[in-house]
């Protein structure tokens, strides 16, 4: 069930039941700088290739680069598969070369439906949970301002360039900041910013954000988010420990919100400060 009329933060324990997510149907992509919000997800591709070539023909170990197409719309059809309906996000997650994210020795792993590392005890996820938080973070609307805590490989922040008009991140660990402007650098996307900080404090000098996504697992959503998410606004974070869920919350007044237990994830814990 919804919790309804509480005070945030909620603790775990607060949240007792699930409620299903509707999924509206889309008409039209959200397309980031030039402003373009007429696309369909079939012009998604063709749009990031415009944008750089570079982007589909990076030479990878073993051939991946040559048939990373094909294994990517597999792995499209498996998380269509497994559930996830927004034909927006599909679309996205098939424009997006995931290999180019990873290492090149994990490249042809690239496309399994699982989390691999990143280096300093962080990984990137899952292209199901990708998908699947980014549907239910879209739920059907035309995101504008979208706020992602924990930039990793920076993989999650170009699917979200696709379905939002602007898309900022935060990263805490330096080092993994620097890897995802080195990955996104040659992509060309112009509707990410990156930031260095600590994604805790969220960013308040850029607040309010429709939709805010966390890559990291804390024992509850931390405050400062919950204040910069605005009114009419969703927020999707895995919450927990050992056994964590994914927690939809929704700003439904100045200061009310609601929050549901969707389904059971894992992540990397969620820390404050920056290294």
């Amino acid at each position: 069930m919804s919790t309804k009329e509480k005070r945030f933060p909620l603790s775990l324990s607060a949240v007792v039941d699930a409620r299903q997510i509707t999924h509206k149907p889309s008409q039209t992509a959200v397309q980031n700088v030039n402003a373009v919000h007429s696309l369909t997800p079939s012009k998604i591709k063709q749009t990031h290739q415009n944008a750089g070539n570079v982007l589909f023909t990076q030479s990878v170990p073993d051939g991946v680069g040559m048939v990373s197409d094909k294994i990517r719309k597999a792995m499209v059809m498996r998380v269509a598969q497994q559930g996830v309906k927004d034909e927006i996000v599909l679309a996205a997650l098939d424009a997006i070369p995931r290999h180019l994210f990873v290492d090149s020795g994990l490249a042809s792993q690239a496309y399994i439906d699982a989390s691999l590392p990143i280096g300093h005890h962080q990984t990137i996820s899952q292209p199901y949970i990708v998908a699947r938080m980014t549907e239910i973070l879209r739920n059907g609307r035309q995101l504008q301002k979208v706020l992602e805590i924990g930039t990793g490989c920076g993989y999650q922040a170009a699917v979200l360039s696709l379905v939002a008009k602007d898309v900022y991140s935060i990263e805490r660990i330096r080092a993994l900041h620097e890897l995802a402007k080195n990955n996104l650098r040659p992509m060309r996307i112009p509707n990410i910013r990156l930031h260095y900080g600590d994604g805790m404090l969220g960013l308040p000098q850029v607040a309010p954000f429709d939709g805010i996504i966390l890559a990291a697992a804390g024992m509850e959503v931390p405050p400062a988010l919950l204040e910069q998410l605005a009114i009419g606004g969703r927020l999707i974070a895995p919450v927990g420990g050992r056994q964590q869920v994914l927690q939809l919350v929704e700003r439904v007044g100045p200061r009310e919100w609601t929050s549901s237990v969707l389904e059971h994830c894992h992540f990397v814990p969620l820390h404050k400060g920056v290294i």
